[in-house]
């Protein structure tokens, strides 16, 4: 991703707290060769804090990353565990709505587009005959073991997403639906040719530095980018890794939850050049070798999901994944 020209949230400071992580990788079983396992409960800001991320070597060939999506149901990242013969990680991913079950955010499992961003929200009030644009941020890994982060613009009659490398901010028009080819006037839109990938947002961390999308994303509105949840993100490093992170929250006295500010702290002190945060809330729990990293927040354990990531090694006696 290149540096960007337009920025919703630049923070200046580089003077943030850095974190403790400690390996924590034979609590959860055998990892596949170069996988790690990290846990801090350093606080945050003076707030009890829980958090994990997973370090994972992107060009390691016996390693197969790949997504799931519940094709209208949704399953617990447990559930999801077990239908996929067990993979090592299994990571909640996109936004989604309750009453079909439907993923609000870009999907592309094995090269195809399974689910799509949603990008046109009907105005309020005052203004119903409007619709806002959005185009939201997302995470994929190429054949080559190439990972990104971009902005996309899907269409279900199209085999790849489009994708721009710089923040692209939402617009108000009278349409229902947006005009692609007037995209690519005013953004460098191109093929995104990605293996595996899943859209949320914003996007958290860029070159390096901590630079929030939330405004063009139009992602929390007012001051939500403050509040503080359980949440999961996924960015990589400068040297070729993928971090997968979780932060437990909403457990008082134990872990109350990050910010997207914090959660930019958090990442950057991982090591990410890029980042960006995932559907957070009750949603969000990491499975290693199918146990559970941070509590679950929901009363009743961990949330049904329309889609996951999923990254899984060979098992005895198998061929290595392609």
């Amino acid at each position: 991703m290149h540096r960007l020209l337009l920025l919703c949230l630049l923070f200046p400071f580089t003077g943030f707290a850095q974190y403790s992580w400690v390996k924590v990788d034979t609590a959860f079983g055998p990892l596949p060769k170069g996988v790690e396992l990290f846990y801090s409960n350093d606080s945050l800001e003076g707030k009890p804090n829980k958090a994990f991320y997973c370090k994972v070597p992107l060009k390691n060939r016996n390693l197969f990353f790949t997504t799931k999506v519940g094709n209208g149901k949704r399953f617990t990242p447990s559930e999801y565990y077990q239908q996929n013969d067990e993979p090592f990680l299994v990571v909640n991913t996109t936004f989604f709505e309750f009453v079909q079950n439907r993923n609000l955010n870009a999907v592309v499992q094995e090269g195809k587009l399974v689910a799509y961003n949603v990008h046109s929200l009907p105005g309020k009030g005052k203004d119903t005959l409007t619709y806002r644009h959005a185009f939201a941020s997302a995470i994929g890994i190429a054949k080559n073991r190439r990972a990104d982060i971009a902005w996309l613009y899907t269409d279900s009659s199209k085999q790849y997403p489009l994708a721009s490398q710089t923040v692209v901010p939402f617009f108000k028009d009278s349409n229902a639906t947006v005009n692609a080819a007037s995209l690519t006037v005013k953004h460098e839109f191109k093929k995104w040719r990605m293996q595996t990938a899943v859209a949320g947002g914003p996007v958290l961390i860029q070159d390096g530095q901590i630079r929030i999308s939330n405004n063009e994303e139009i992602r929390f509105p007012g001051n939500q980018i403050n509040d503080k949840h359980p949440r999961t993100a996924m960015g990589y490093t400068a040297d070729g890794y993928l971090i997968i992170m979780v932060v437990e929250g909403r457990n008082p006295g134990i872990a109350e939850g990050a910010s997207l500010i914090q959660l930019a702290g958090l990442l950057q002190s991982a090591g990410c050049i890029e980042a960006l945060n995932l559907d957070g809330g009750g949603s969000s729990t990491l499975l290693i070798n199918g146990k559970e990293t941070i509590k679950p927040s929901d009363k009743t354990g961990q949330r049904p999901v329309p889609a996951v990531w999923i990254i899984s090694s060979p098992k005895q006696g198998q061929m290595p994944p392609k």
